[in-house]
């Protein structure tokens, strides 16, 4: 009797133990978040912070949690989680190889080859296992062989009409679009949409940087390097200037002196065309010659051309699963992917896919699950555009309803970890924000959405870290 009554009393005390920590838990946020506020580098900034406890949903702490802040990628939870339920976890994209015209007896196409794309962002991306360039090559060779084509008497044609003539999302900056991460998308998307430039610094601060190679090689680009060499310890500060559907780049900006990188990523100007072109010289290098010149859809449609009637199909490439590209998406960040998903959601809308109306589909659908569509102002899929405003408390409901479905376990998988928790980061000029769950030792669940705008200086990730530390 005596040995139960002490496990009872131990019991009685541990739960006023946590009790009492879970009382004090708003407190001690609430205390880090003015010590975060007090800081000279947030100053000026607005800082948003929302905990919830994950299992019930109700509010922990909160502050400025209905304040519209720039989100950065954060948003792109709300991307994903929006595509997982109208599209989804199954859901894949494809890519279809056709021709116009006959095949002659003797293998002469008279036709064009047209390469009809399907809106796959992971076309001849190096992230998967069956969507390589050289595979996704070899497999639109084999068709052709197989086909009996030798010669083709006109185009290898990219066709990236499926989504109409617009290309980058309103609200994206200049400085953001030729570089990797600002990678527009095309119904034709190809390898990401990027290349890579390797660099060298001069010899002193102020030299002209060389351009040694482009990867792949880009012949039919006219790269201009405006490049200068940065002092040691500066840093990467180049920048690629590229419009779509150009063919002359600009490089501005410094590259320090002694930086270990290679060099940078810049985006495709015309993805579609890239693809036509990449697959005709790996046709011309095994003797399977075209008459015309590598075009897009979108280029017929500019010169008054007639895009050519299908008359067969060779082949399709499905893509990944959508759980294996949000994946990705989450993991690595990779904006392209937010830009065709908010498209394809668009589509599923029944809608023209656009990212206008994209952005309306993730708006409505929010809206019928209690989200106030004026705490999602929303300007893209990915987060990039300066011009999205979403409240954090908006944000963390969304990753509340999240838990219920049955894709869940696959959101949870795609976040990375960032101080300990399981938290998508986003970071754009002056905007640093983190978003997602994280299970305390106690057993207790949270789900946590902190963001700052406007704060100065650099590297303000660990004065946030140190806000959600009190959780631990």
């Amino acid at each position: 009797m005596g040995s139960n009554l002490y496990k009872q009393l131990l019991s009685v005390m541990l739960l006023f133990t946590i009790t009492s920590a879970q009382a004090q838990l708003p407190q001690k946020l609430d205390q880090a978040y003015r010590t975060l506020k007090a800081d000279p580098q947030a100053k000026y900034a607005t800082i948003g912070l929302v905990v919830l406890d994950a299992s019930t949903g109700n509010q922990v702490y909160g502050m400025n949690e209905h304040v519209g802040l720039a989100t950065a990628s954060t948003l792109k939870v709300i991307t994903a989680a929006t595509a997982f339920n109208m599209l989804g976890k199954d859901f894949r994209y494809q890519t279809t190889l056709a021709y116009s015209g006959k095949i002659s007896p003797d293998g002469v196409l008279n036709g064009d080859l047209i390469i009809l794309g399907g809106g796959d962002p992971t076309l001849g991306s190096w992230r998967y296992a069956g969507t390589k360039e050289h595979q996704i090559l070899e497999q639109w060779v084999k068709a052709i062989k197989d086909a009996g084509i030798k010669t083709i008497n006109g185009n290898v044609i990219g066709d990236d009409s499926l989504w109409g003539s617009s290309s980058v999302p309103e609200g994206w900056i200049w400085q953001d679009i030729g570089n990797y991460y600002g990678a527009y998308p095309s119904a034709l998307s190809w390898r990401e949409n990027q290349f890579d430039l390797q660099l060298r610094p001069g010899s002193a601060t102020g030299a002209a940087v060389s351009l040694l190679r482009t990867v792949p090689e880009m012949p039919y680009l006219n790269v201009i390097n405006e490049l200068k060499t940065g002092p040691a310890g500066s840093g990467d500060n180049a920048y690629a200037f590229l419009p779509p559907l150009t063919e002359v780049a600009y490089l501005r900006g410094t590259w320090a002196a002694g930086i270990s990188k290679k060099g940078i990523s810049a985006s495709l100007s015309d993805p579609a065309f890239d693809a036509a072109y990449r697959l005709q010289d790996t046709l011309k290098r095994l003797g399977i010659t075209s008459m015309g010149a590598p075009t897009t859809a979108r280029r017929l449609v500019a010169e008054r051309k007639v895009k050519p009637a299908i008359t067969a199909k060779l082949s399709t490439i499905t893509s990944p699963s959508l759980s294996e590209i949000i994946y990705w998406f989450n993991k690595k960040s990779v904006n392209l992917y937010g830009e065709h998903l908010i498209r394809t959601i668009a589509w599923k809308a029944e809608k023209e896919a656009t990212t206008k109306n994209g952005v309306k589909a993730v708006v409505d659908y929010w809206a019928t699950k209690g989200i106030d569509k004026n705490a999602l102002n929303i300007a893209d899929g990915s987060g990039l555009s300066p011009g999205t405003r979403v409240t954090p408390s908006a944000m963390a409901n969304i990753l509340f309803q999240a838990q219920k479905e049955s894709w869940y376990p696959e959101l949870l998988k795609s976040l990375p970890i960032n101080n300990g928790m399981q938290l998508k980061s986003g970071s754009i000029s002056d905007v640093q924000a983190y978003a997602g769950y994280y299970t305390a030792t106690n057993g207790r669940k949270y789900i946590i959405v902190i963001n700052i705008n406007n704060y100065s200086g650099a590297n303000i990730s660990g004065k946030l870290f140190r806000v959600l530390d009190v959780l631990k």
